[in-house]
């Protein structure tokens, strides 16, 4: 009996060793097993993380609109600005061409009018005289002017149209901003090609 007992007792304490083995093993086990865990709750909060992205991504998207909206108002803009300079550049254009052409005509009409003068037998030979005179007059006035706007134009003028008023004589140039220097120049070529007093020169821009 006393055998039998040890032997029990022998078997229990091997149970409980067993046992108590089993659940060290079972332990370890979930011990090993926690990294896992974390590896998950890693890629849950990576794909958290994704989610931010994607919700970077979208803001990212969404401020890629909004800038592209921006730089199109920008471009829109740009061109409005582009089309305003270009017009207002035509209209700057037309009026130097207008201008010249009126000068022009008129100048042309006080010749033929001068002319008919010469042409007329009724008219006297003081009157044609001073009708040839008028005609040399005007004919080296527009030589001059000619020869004026072209060389101030090689001073870096994109245009220019001068008027003759007896000794009054207007310049306008095309520019916006114009050197001191340049209205120097300007008067300079205006004073010895048209023989005129620089207080007689009258420089303004368009």
């Amino acid at each position: 009996m006393k055998s039998l007992k040890k032997n029990q007792v022998i078997i229990f304490v091997i149970a409980l060793m067993l046992v108590a083995a089993g659940y060290l093993n079972y332990d370890t086990n979930m011990s090993e097993e926690i990294p896992v865990s974390t590896e998950i709750l890693d890629e849950n909060q990576l794909a958290d993380i994704g989610d931010a992205k994607l919700v970077n991504a979208n803001e990212i998207s969404e401020n890629n609109i909004l800038n592209n909206t921006v730089n199109g108002n920008m471009v829109t803009n740009n061109t409005i600005n582009n089309q305003t300079t270009q017009t207002s550049s035509k209209v700057s254009d037309e009026y130097f061409t207008t201008s010249r052409l009126g000068r022009d005509t008129m100048y042309s009409q006080m010749i033929d009018s001068y002319q008919k003068i010469l042409d007329n037998d009724g008219i006297s030979q003081e009157q044609k005289s001073i009708a040839t005179s008028e005609i040399s007059k005007i004919n080296n006035t527009k030589n001059a002017i000619m020869i004026s706007e072209n060389l101030i134009k090689t001073k870096g003028f994109e245009d220019v149209v001068i008027f003759v008023n007896d000794k009054s004589i207007s310049v306008i140039l095309k520019g916006e901003d114009i050197e001191q220097n340049k209205i120097a120049q300007v008067q300079n070529i205006i004073a010895r090609e048209l023989n005129s007093d620089i207080e007689n020169i009258h420089i303004s821009n368009k």
